[in-house]
């Protein structure tokens, strides 16, 4: 019975060619993402604690509190203590060789000038060793054209660019200081003054030889106070490695939730293939029961053909993988992505691989294999047995109908209940449903999609369409293949274009003028704005700050530009707004009992509340409604350290764009840490992250999609081998080939179309359940539809379908009509 089954399994090789591919496109993302994943993890663990390669303690700050520089100096002068040397991270500015800011997320770090505590790889000159030097990382140094001895001038938070002199450079590349961006290292009193910090966030210790390190650890706890722990080396190195394996791990986790959506939809193509073999198999089962197999031989029989074709496939997915895996390493590191390691091929990689592809596929051909052995021997000689076409049964399809609806409801109540639980729920539960009542919608929708087909191909059509509808079961299987894969996609589409809808309509509520300064991954330097608004080109220059007081927000306002956020002013001139007068929100002043000419005091000074205003803008971790905005000018008073991000700026009466631009370009020369932006490219840079995100999901979707696609081939190629006689018989009485190219187009065309109507129209009711909970949980979200993408998404599967097609045509086509008749 093994060498039977065998022979079979090489002879029905390529029928189940397409099927193999679903497992080898599977198996090879499990693959891939292992290896990948694990070479990270390697490249973690090996640089983890390269900048401790020297430390023997760490004093490390608690909190938001810093280590004040003279607590350096007593740890130094500890006994047994080698060196001491403050250490802070903190972002900086560079401005390049062109006089412009150098693009990327910059890392600034104190670098110990003792030579005990220094575990930089200097690539060339040195680190530096006083005030005044500064080392960059080796790859911006070079594009930037800056040799050795050059000034290279240096911002961040505490004011203008500063000239430093380069004296060396460095390798941080795949370290925790490579962040994407250029690295800068100064000395710490250095650091401090540029980045306007009091203190250091850790001091790294070096001890003496032969001191004893527990001793010495007891005796720099003394002295730096409780609330400043001491950690020693391995502690250390086990938190660095901890930090660095958990970004992987993190990573790994969001690539394996699409791996298992591929694996899901591998599973219904292998599925469906084998219940499609196994029926057209039927006869010959038949026949080995008649002659004395057993039901169980024959099962077994089954599962032995799957668990060969399922191992073959995983070998060849997890080769596949090592070049998935290669290229995405290919393609972060063109994207300027940070990828530690190499790859990484193990033996439990390799395991896990053969396993999973194994027993998705045996997993995958049991219940067809099973339904197989059930059918009697005699009945199953009969033609009728040949071609099962019978639906699901009433209990599947009551029970379809009852998921569905649930999730359909679930999806819409979603916002009213205000739990975004119930939105999950509720996609995951349509989703089952459409399983389940698949072989009464899919064929319902296909004959939908067909009625056009009949009347413009008539005959052609009538027959495609009759082909597509006459296996309910498999029919369904094949499109909702289609569904998970296209489903996300959708999802992921429309709720990324109605997310930045909703932050565009955000921006245009809060932002009102032409210009937008921003830090780059900080506040803005304290002098900035005072700079700008002494510039004549400009008129409005507002720097958006706030603090929160005793639940209260405070917040910052210009009177040019106050109106643009209120909803409502329900007493008093919000324009009044200045020195001494206040606008109180609703929902404080009735608290308090408030109303216009009310003293306030705020800070400890003593305002009048000049108007009771409304304002859907949501607070900031403060009750609802609970804000006051002060003038800038008192706002600066009362909270002189209190910066913000963002600054919003208008030409002068009279002053044209171009010249207001100058003026403010002008100024930002000489602070790197800083962007310039109009209203459009602030959106722009707002979304762009959401942009990106879409891309790397449809990106890893698009897999999944791809091997529903295959679905559809393989179910297309199977039927024609199962309707050899039936085509031939057409091809007699006179059907061209042309036209029975037509027949498998339109038949691939609805397969297709139906999967990815009921995926688009799946995602999309996700997303619109999404965006309405957003909205009444306090956004400004509503669903917007990509038309255009959702169009593609369409077209795509068409075209799709349309080159699934050609390979089963030529099939069909490629037998003479007398010996197609013959067949048995």
């Amino acid at each position: 019975m093994i060498r039977l089954t065998l022979r079979s399994l090489r002879a029905e090789a390529l029928r189940m060619l397409l099927s193999a591919l679903a497992v080898v496109l599977g198996v090879a993302f499990v693959a891939g993402t292992m290896i990948f994943v694990d070479g990270m993890r390697s490249g973690a663990y090996e640089r983890a604690g390269t900048f401790d390669r020297h430390t023997d303690l760490g004093v490390y700050s608690a909190g938001r509190e810093v280590l004040p520089p003279a607590l350096v100096d007593r740890v130094r002068a500890v006994d047994g203590v080698a060196a001491a040397s403050g250490e802070l991270t903190n972002t900086a500015g560079i401005v390049g060789a062109d006089g412009r800011p150098v693009l990327g997320f910059t890392m600034l770090v104190a670098i110990p000038t003792e030579d005990a505590l220094r575990s930089y790889d200097v690539v060339a000159g040195r680190l530096p060793d006083r005030a005044g030097e500064v080392v960059l990382d080796a790859p911006t140094a070079a594009e930037q054209g800056f040799g050795l001895g050059t000034a290279v001038r240096i911002g961040a938070t505490g004011g203008a660019a500063r000239p430093y002199t380069l004296v060396g450079t460095v390798d941080v590349a795949g370290t925790a200081r490579d962040v994407g961006g250029p690295f800068v290292g100064l000395v710490g009193p250095d650091a401090l003054a540029l980045t306007d910090e009091r203190g250091y966030g850790r001091i790294m210790v070096a001890a003496r030889p032969g001191v004893d390190v527990a001793a010495l650890t007891e005796r720099v706890r003394a002295v730096s106070g409780a609330e400043a722990p001491v950690k020693s080396r391995q502690q250390i190195l086990d938190e660095a490695v901890e930090d660095a394996v958990r970004n992987v791990d993190q990573f790994r986790m969001l690539l394996l939730i699409f791996v298992g959506v591929a694996i899901v939809v591998a599973g219904f193509v292998i599925a469906n293939t084998f219940a499609i073999v196994l029926a057209q198999r039927t006869r010959r089962t038949a026949l080995l029961r008649l002659i004395g197999a057993t039901r169980g031989q024959v099962f077994r029989s089954t599962l032995l053909v799957s668990a060969v074709l399922g191992l073959v496939a995983s070998a060849l997915g997890v080769l596949l993988g090592v070049a998935l895996a290669a290229g995405l390493r290919l393609l972060l590191s063109r994207l300027d992505v940070p990828v530690t390691g190499g790859l990484t091929v193990t033996g439990s990689t390799v395991l896990t691989g053969l396993l999973l592809g194994t027993g998705l596929t045996v997993c995958a051909a049991l219940l067809p294999a099973w339904r197989g052995t059930r059918i009697a021997p005699v009945a199953a000689l009969t033609d009728a047995a040949v071609q099962p076409s019978r639906g699901a049964g009433r209990v599947r399809m009551s029970v379809g109908a009852v998921v569905l609806a649930v999730g359909v409801a679930a999806l819409a109540g979603a916002a009213s209940a205000g739990q975004l639980l119930l939105v999950a729920v509720g996609g995951v539960l349509t989703f089952f449903g459409i399983v389940l009542f698949g072989p009464v919608l899919v064929p319902a929708l296909a004959r939908v999609f067909g009625w056009p087909v009949r009347r413009v191909l008539g005959t052609i059509g009538e027959l495609a369409v009759s082909n597509t509808v006459r296996n309910p079961r498999r029919v369904a299987a094949t499109a909702t293949a289609l569904v998970i894969g296209i489903g996300l996609v959708s999802a992921f589409m429309v709720g990324a274009r109605s997310t930045k809808d909703g932050i565009e309509r955000s921006v245009d509520a809060q932002i009102g003028t032409d210009f937008v300064v921003s830090g780059i991954g900080q506040d803005l330097p304290a002098a900035l704005v005072g700079e700008l608004a002494s510039r004549p080109e400009l008129g409005v220059v507002h720097e958006q700050r706030s603090t929160v007081v005793d639940d209260v927000e405070i917040r910052a306002a210009h009177p040019a530009l106050v109106g643009r956020t209120l909803s409502g002013v329900l007493a008093g001139d919000a324009e009044r707004v200045g020195p001494g007068q206040v606008l109180v929100h609703s929902e404080l002043a009735r608290a308090r009992g408030w109303q216009v000419g009310s003293p306030v005091t705020v800070g400890g000074r003593s305002f009048r509340v000049a108007a009771v205003v409304t304002d859907d803008t949501p607070g900031r971790d403060v009750p609802a409604g609970h804000v006051i905005d002060l003038s800038d000018q008192d706002f600066a008073a009362l909270f002189p350290a209190r910066r913000g991000y963002l600054a919003e700026i208008d030409p002068a009466a009279g002053v044209g764009p171009e010249r207001a631009r100058d003026a403010i370009t002008t100024v930002l020369g000489r602070y790197p840490t800083v962007n310039l932006m109009d209203q459009g490219a602030y959106k722009k840079m707002l979304t762009g992250t959401v942009d990106m995100l879409l891309a790397f999901v449809t990106a890893l979707l698009g897999l999944a999609v791809v091997i529903a696609l295959v679905g559809v081939a393989n179910t297309l190629s199977l039927s024609v081998v199962e309707r050899t006689r039936e085509n031939a018989v057409l091809r007699a009485v006179g059907l061209t080939r042309g036209r029975m190219r037509a027949v498998l187009a339109v038949e691939a065309v609805l397969m297709a179309l139906v999967g990815a109507v009921l995926g688009v129209g799946l995602g999309t009711g996700v997303s619109a359940s999404t965006m309405a909970l957003l909205d009444r949980l306090g956004g400004d979200f509503h669903v917007v539809l990509p038309l255009g993408q959702l169009g593609l998404i369409l077209g795509v599967a068409v075209l799709a379908a349309l080159l699934a097609s050609v390979l089963p045509a030529r099939r069909a086509l490629s037998r003479p009509v007398v010996e197609a008749l013959a067949d048995q």
